[in-house]
């Protein structure tokens, strides 16, 4: 919605329900902005190949990539399962990789482009119980930084945000206890707020932003600072 309103026409990905994704296409028509949704896995490389190309052919190019796709399956290392690691890892990480590099041919080409990786303030810190969404979060800040190496020469900035505890549905089934246990070690004392992640993305994407690269930028209350 945020990108919608700074003039961006949207391409909404979701995979299954498509409900969700047709929800926010028709609130983005609504403030008079063009948005499409294509139901695609992100972890499937034709379905990838298919929903870039889907896009262009609709609009013409891509501008800003936003890797957004993400889910937990927390366990302790030593009773996670081949199944809850390859999940995470699949859908988390290698989703990046492959919708990175379905849009550099045409980004390549245009010599412009924004992408935007959701990362986590796991993938820095840690977190005990998320091994494997840790591995994958630590993963996309370092392919972050390649990829911003390899393209910076042709005009596209590649960046990553990594927020903290955000106020979404994943915390929202925190217990109290734990919920406040984790606000004890948030300087700024509460959750964040999908918007203010919203705008740390629309602030990469726009050219404000375009002598920024390679970076990650941590939205997270000071919870990576560690304790006083």
């Amino acid at each position: 919605m945020k990108l919608a309103a700074n003039g961006a026409t949207l391409v909404i990905n979701d995979v299954g329900d498509s409900a969700p994704a047709e929800q926010t296409v028709a609130e983005i028509r609504s403030i008079n902005h063009e948005a499409t949704a294509i139901m695609a896995d992100v972890s499937s490389a034709v379905d990838v190949t298919r929903m870039v190309e889907t896009a262009i052919a609709t609009h013409g190019k891509i501008d800003i990539l936003v890797n957004n796709a993400g889910i937990t399956r927390d366990q302790l290392t030593m009773k996670m399962s081949d199944e809850e690691w390859d999940k995470v890892l699949a859908i988390d990480l290698k989703s990046v990789f492959l919708c990175t590099r379905a849009v550099l041919r045409p980004m390549l080409k245009q010599r412009s482009g924004r992408i935007i990786s959701m990362s986590s303030v796991v993938g820095i810190i840690g977190n005990a119980g998320q091994a494997n969404y840790a591995a994958a979060k630590a993963g996309i800040i370092g392919f972050t930084k390649t990829i911003a190496k390899e393209v910076a020469s042709r005009g596209i900035t590649v960046n990553a945000v990594a927020p903290g505890f955000i106020d979404t549905p994943m915390t929202q089934v925190l217990t109290p206890e734990r919920k406040q246990a984790l606000l004890a070690n948030i300087p700024l004392g509460s959750l964040g707020t999908p918007q203010d992640i919203a705008e740390t993305v629309a602030f990469l994407a726009s050219d404000e932003a375009r002598y920024i690269t390679g970076q990650v930028i941590t939205v997270d209350g000071g919870i990576s600072l560690g304790k006083l």
